[in-house]
Parts: structure tokens; C-alpha cells; sequence
């Protein structure tokens, strides 16, 4: 299976829709993978908080068609990152989708962990509440968005609902870039899954962003990543060794705790 991660940047200067031409056109040129994916929130910056409530969109809007479109013309599985979502009847959400081959929807994620404790995302947007998983011909994707990564919890119940492959967009800091490789690896040894991490280059709102995706085996091992700058990673990786990683080395059925409730006194 061939991934290939678009670490899109995203500058101040550059208007919405130029970064949505520029990424469709990034995808398209990836025709030949079988998944695509893109960071978070790459149309307006993970912290340009004042740009969610001007640049968020319905579900169905033009970064949905946008990016619809650039699948089914590259014949690609593509998770378009994440934008900003204007729910008609709620608040704001950070919304992943995932288009097929044939640029038909396949799944929406809004992000369950919300960042900026009292402030930024945290108050802008709600909080997503249902796991997500995507099957694909090869693999199983389990969903999760930046913040995500550093709750174990929903990846284990991502993993329990079939998930063999974490994709994770993300528009991750420079001056906590250690805890994204780290975390990254972490999730992907504790669950024995595939782990891609897709991050965002550039400056988000004076913010220097972590870059450095990265692509991590069921064992651990990075298979690829990327530098600071734009780029495209591409790796290619055999889905098959998540079964032969879990029968191998069977950590999973071991588990004890979060399988039942505890017992009272």
C-alpha cells in the first residue's frame, strides 16, 4: 500500500482558496497511491483562531467539493485533513473527511479533544463525540485529529473497533515537535497499528509549525519523515504486518484493565 502525506504549508498572505487550488492540485499529482492525507486545518492555520467563525463552512462546502473532486480525479483514498465546520444548528467543529476513489464521501470525523485549556480552539468549537473508523481494501483507518494523540483511550477504542492504520492530520508546534514523534511512535507500539501523522509547515498566526510527519510501523519503527519545509512523504507499507505484529508478540489479548468493570469492595 502506497500513503503519500501532504505536509502543506500554510503561510500568512495566501488566501483560502489559493491553498485549496494548491492542495487539490498536490493531491491530483498524487495519482498512483491508494491513500492521500492532509493536515489539519491547512485552509485557515491550527492557531489562527480569529479566521474559524470567518472561513468555516458547511459540511457540503467548497473545500468539500474542492477536495471530492481532486480524490475522484486521482483515483485516490484521501483524507482531506480537517477544516473548520459550521454546523446550521450548533457551534463550530474541527471536521475531517474522507473521500473514496470515486470522490464519494466515506466518512467524517469532527475531533473528540479540543486544544487551548481556556482559550482558542477549546471555546471556539464543540467537542466531537463518536470514534471513527474507514475501511479500506487494504486496511482499516481509525481517526483522530493533533490533540487526539496524547489520549490514549481513543486510540485503544479505535483499535477495538478494527483499526489497523491511525491517521492523524495535525497542525502540531515547533516548540513541542519531541512530543509529535514520540507520541506518534507510542500510539503506534501500544496498539500495534500503522500510525501516520500528518503535520503543516509554515506559520500559523506567528505559531512556527512542528512539520516532521511521520509514518510509524506496528513495532515502532519510523518507515519515513519529513523535515520542517513542504513536502511530500511517500511511503509505501504492507497493511499485513499489523496481523503478523498482533500474532507475534499478542500484547493485546493480555490486556485486563478497561475490558470489564471493576469489581466493587
Amino acid at each position: 500500500m502506497r500513503a503519500s502525506v501532504i505536509q502543506i504549508a500554510v503561510d500568512e498572505g495566501e488566501s483560502v482558496e489559493s491553498r485549496r487550488r494548491r492542495a487539490a492540485s498536490m493531491v491530483r499529482d498524487q495519482a498512483g497511491a491508494d491513500l492521500v492525507v492532509l493536515p489539519e486545518l491547512w485552509t485557515t492555520g491550527a492557531f489562527a483562531y480569529e479566521e474559524f467563525g470567518q472561513e468555516a463552512e458547511p459540511l457540503e462546502g467548497p473545500t468539500y467539493e474542492t477536495m471530492a473532486k481532486a480524490a475522484s480525479d486521482a483515483g485516490v483514498w484521501l483524507h482531506a485533513g480537517s477544516i473548520p465546520e459550521r454546523d446550521p444548528d450548533g457551534p463550530l467543529y474541527n471536521t475531517s473527511l474522507v473521500f473514496s476513489p470515486s470522490g464519494d464521501l466515506a466518512a467524517v470525523y469532527r475531533k473528540i479533544h479540543r486544544f487551548g485549556f481556556d482559550k482558542g480552539e477549546a471555546v471556539l468549537m464543540g467537542a466531537g463525540a463518536e470514534m471513527v473508523t474507514v475501511r479500506l481494501p487494504a486496511t482499516t483507518l481509525g481517526l483522530g485529529t493533533c490533540y487526539d494523540l496524547r489520549f490514549p483511550e481513543l486510540f485503544r477504542g479505535l483499535v477495538d473497533a478494527g483499526a489497523e492504520t491511525l491517521v492523524v492530520p495535525a497542525g502540531w508546534p515547533e516548540r513541542r515537535r519531541p512530543h509529535w514523534t514520540l507520541l506518534a511512535q507510542a500510539r503506534a507500539v501500544e496498539n500495534q497499528s500503522f500510525v501516520i501523522a500528518c503535520g503543516t509547515a509554515g506559520t500559523h498566526a506567528g505559531v512556527p509549525q512542528a512539520g516532521h510527519s511521520i509514518v510509524v510501523d506496528p513495532w515502532g519503527e519510523v518507515l519515513a519523515q519529513a523535515g520542517a519545509e513542504e513536502e511530500v512523504l511517500t511511503v509505501d507499507f504492507d497493511p499485513g504486518k499489523v496481523a503478523t505484529t498482533r500474532e507475534q508478540f499478542p500484547a493485546l489479548k493480555d490486556r485486563v484493565l478497561g475490558l470489564q468493570p471493576p469489581r466493587r469492595p
